[in-house]
């Protein structure tokens, strides 16, 4: 970031068709500003425009989200380009201007003056392989839920079809069978099946879209040296979806700015004499849901995540109340493990046969509510990237034969 200090930054406020930059000085003196359409020629109208300043900053709000693709863009041209959380960019929109209205220049003002009054803000890199396990990833989601809507439809059907033979966790070989008992002759009745044939091979395609899916994000994850799914109840689809949304785990101060990050920190409401902590619904609510998978699959087997529940629950929690302690101790041990993988990866080390350190989940923190800084935006202070892709090191699916 010290470049950035020499130079000038470029505020960016991105969107589908179109992008509003502001430049500026680093004692915030505005130098220009401009509207640029997203493709070809307007992309190479706004990269002449900033030539005129050869030392500069791209600073892009939602470098993860709708600012991707021209943040991606820019590291490809060899840019110097960094995140700006929205919410960031929000306060100082606030503070600066007294109200909280939104317009293009106001945003990409106020994404600028965040780029010059906060250090350690994420760099952001070209890494290609990380790109395509997001897509991947994404993929997976869109196709997890294309399947719960298929099979809505078909119980749907079938319910009609066969009144009170309702099957939960149904699957395309079940409805098959159920279909072949029935044997309509109104007209109505055909349809209902003729439909429920049809969503049956929409399930069957599916799923073998999934499977494949699956079997891509095993590897890539394994690719990436990651010990991520020798975590209990993190599968691929889970391992991937960490990796994918968090990047560099250096970006991350500790384990309770990376647990305000993914939603599991409890927020201090404490008021007088009375202690008392509530939910958060703030941080990354897809990461969120990971650890509660996660979880849920710990509670329902042997395991240490269920011994932890069981005594949350004899300390007098609420159910719910334990579920969220586990989520807490689950993040701790993400975190640790992506600082494991990400150190064996810059020194070449190789785990030990008990998995990768930081795996194990009696490490993790044991309080029900750490003492931790509530802050939702993990941004600490400029800190050495650690992620680094492997270069030779694979981890091992299945034992060698002797």
């Amino acid at each position: 970031m010290s470049n950035m200090k020499k130079g000038v930054i470029i505020g960016v406020d991105p969107h589908k068709m179109s992008v509003t930059i502001e430049v500026v000085d680093t004692h915030e003196n505005l130098l220009g500003s401009g509207r640029f359409d997203t493709n070809q020629a307007g992309y190479a109208a706004m990269q002449r425009y900033v030539k005129q300043w050869p030392d500069r900053v791209w600073a892009v709000e939602g470098a993860n989200g709708a600012g991707r693709p021209l943040a991606q863009r820019l590291v490809a041209a060899g840019e110097q380009v960094v995140d700006v959380p929205a919410k960031l960019a929000a306060r100082v929109r606030l503070f600066d201007t007294g109200h909280n209205r939104k317009t293009d220049a106001l945003d990409a003002h106020s994404i600028a003056v965040v780029a010059v009054r906060t250090e350690g803000l994420r760099v952001v890199v070209e890494d290609g392989e990380l790109e395509a396990l997001r897509m991947l990833t994404d993929r997976r989601d869109e196709l997890a839920h294309q399947r719960v809507q298929t099979v809505n439809r078909l119980q749907r059907l079938l319910s009609e079809l066969l009144p009170g033979q309702r099957k939960r966790d149904l699957s395309a070989t079940q409805a098959k069978a159920m279909l072949a008992t029935v044997r309509p002759r109104d007209i109505a009745g055909k349809t209902r099946r003729r439909m429920a044939a049809e969503e049956i091979a929409d399930l069957v395609a599916v799923d073998a879209k999934l499977k494949k899916i699956k079997a891509e994000l095993k590897a890539a994850v394994a690719t990436r040296g990651s010990g991520l799914m020798d975590i209990y109840g993190v599968g691929p689809a889970g391992a991937a979806r960490v990796l994918a949304d968090v990047g560099d785990v250096a970006r991350f101060a500790d384990r309770n700015r990376f647990a305000s990050w993914t939603g599991t920190a409890p927020l201090d409401v404490s008021s007088g004499e009375q202690t008392r902590h509530r939910l958060s619904r703030a941080g990354n609510r897809r990461m969120n849901h990971v650890l509660h998978v996660a979880a849920i699959v710990q509670i329902r087997h042997d395991t240490e995540g269920r011994a932890y529940y069981r005594r949350k629950l004899a300390a007098g929690k609420t159910p719910m109340e334990a579920l969220r302690c586990l989520k807490r101790r689950l993040s701790d041990v993400v975190y640790r493990q992506l600082v494991a993988d990400s150190n064996a990866a810059i020194t070449g080390l190789d785990a030990g046969p008990g998995g990768h350190c930081g795996a194990a989940l009696q490490s993790s923190a044991a309080d029900s509510h750490p003492l931790i800084d509530t802050s939702d935006q993990p941004l600490p202070g400029p800190a050495k990237p650690t992620l680094r892709r492997p270069s030779i090191r694979r981890k091992t699916l299945i034992p060698s034969a002797p």
